[in-house]
């Protein structure tokens, strides 16, 4: 598990391509690196990666199919930064929401609104049925940030960033076009989906005895 307060960005030093997996190295925090074993989960733009190598700070992860469809870490090039964070531990301060590290979809960068010390960042989700998780005021993880939903639009939503959030994450850099990695609050989405099935189950049993009478 995550918090989505990110505690550093790493760069990448080396990739190794093959069909349908990678293999990449980032260059870890030095602050992040005590403790760090084999196995260990960092998340890297908010998608939790497992520890397959350690050499000095540079830690090496693999990435299956599944990651480079779902997320845009298939898309990085060498020197590109990543947003990293270190899994949560007991007793840890969670500043964010808790997040699982597992991407549903990225999301385009379409609009950005820039005023002194604000940022106001408008994202366009890739289907419009992703949008019943993606309500206002709700917590979203963007790149691994947690961040709170501001307004919503059809399927294109916005989040407000604050000049710490730019210095310390990659979003500060984000340019139109670009895409992002989307976890859905999990709370919201079993909510959501628990709600859908309630009623769905409600329509049918109304079906069913409306069914009854009729004959």
């Amino acid at each position: 598990m995550f918090t989505g307060i990110v505690q550093g960005t790493a760069a990448l030093v080396a990739i190794d391509e093959k069909p349908n997996f990678r293999t990449h190295t980032i260059e870890m925090p030095a602050e992040l690196l005590p403790g760090l074993e084999l196995g260990a989960s960092v998340a890297h733009n908010g998608c939790c990666l497992t520890v397959t190598a350690i050499n000095g700070n540079q830690v090496t992860f693999d990435l299956i199919k599944e990651t480079l469809r779902l997320t845009n870490l298939g898309d990085l090039k060498l020197g590109n930064k990543v947003n990293v964070e270190r899994a949560a531990k007991f007793n840890d301060e969670i500043g964010g929401h808790l997040m699982s590290g597992h991407i549903i979809c990225t999301a385009e960068v379409a609009k950005i609104f820039t005023s002194e010390n604000n940022r106001q960042v408008w994202l366009r989700m890739p289907t419009h049925d992703l949008m019943k998780y993606v309500l206002h005021k709700g917590y979203i993880g963007i790149d691994g940030i947690s961040l709170t939903i501001g307004e919503v639009v059809n399927n294109r939503f916005c989040v407000h960033l604050i000049p710490e959030t730019l210095e310390r994450t990659t979003l500060g850099k984000r340019r139109l076009g670009d895409k992002v990695n989307i976890e859905i609050d999990p709370q919201t989405q079993a909510v959501v989906d628990t709600v859908e099935r309630v009623l769905a189950s409600r329509e049918a049993a109304m079906a069913v005895a409306a069914n009854t009478v009729a004959q």
